[in-house]
């Protein structure tokens, strides 16, 4: 019996991805958890097989909290769900040692099938998403450009983030600016945009 643990904060397909997998009888859903946050402590609760985990997560996201798990779980596998529009993401998630990915719209009998074969210790990798993550390269931003950008997507106003930072706003706006360059962003939400969908933004 192969148990699993299921870590995706959507109620509708969670309950799917439960029911779809009470149908194997080799796999048994051992937990459920919504946030990033609760995934090591039901792990290690648990001792779940394989943990499929959603890129997309409240309080830690996904690939976080799949790399602490790997550190406080070694022996529990990962298998990473993801959306075909976030190479980025999927290229932080192989940067961090994640070898198992399933497409979130891939047919219902391929989950059962990507469980069984990241238990067995085999990668499961879907060819066109690692190629497309594969295109982005290394971020173009500078460390502090990065910091500046990432606050800027939580909503922070230039004002807020040189506040936080230690910075005047002046060269905040300017961290902003080489940001929307480097991007090829028409704007600071272009920007965020683009770099959040690189997986630029960790």
């Amino acid at each position: 019996m192969i148990r699993v643990l299921l870590a995706e904060d959507m109620h509708m397909i969670r309950a799917a991805l439960t029911a779809l997998l009470r149908l194997e009888s080799d796999i048994e859903v051992a937990a459920e958890v919504t946030r990033g946050d609760e995934i090591v402590p039901a792990a290690l609760e648990t001792r779940p097989d394989v943990a499929i985990v959603d890129i997309d997560l409240p309080v830690i996201d996904g690939i976080t909290a799949a790399a602490e798990l790997r550190e406080r779980l070694p022996s529990c596998r990962i298998l990473v769900l993801t959306a075909m529009g976030q190479p980025g993401q999927v290229r932080r998630a192989l940067g961090a040692g994640i070898e198992a990915f399933l497409v979130k719209d891939a047919p219902g009998h391929r989950l059962a099938d990507a469980i069984r074969r990241t238990a067995a210790g085999l990668r499961v990798l879907d060819a066109e998403l690692v190629a497309s993550a594969m295109e982005y390269g290394e971020s173009p931003l500078t460390p502090r450009e990065t910091t500046v950008l990432r606050e800027a997507a939580r909503g922070a106003s230039a004002e807020e983030i040189a506040a936080r930072l230690h910075l005047s706003a002046g060269t905040v706006r300017n961290h902003l600016t080489g940001a929307i360059t480097k991007t090829g962003a028409r704007n600071k939400i272009d920007a965020i945009r683009i770099a959040e969908d690189a997986g630029w933004l960790p």
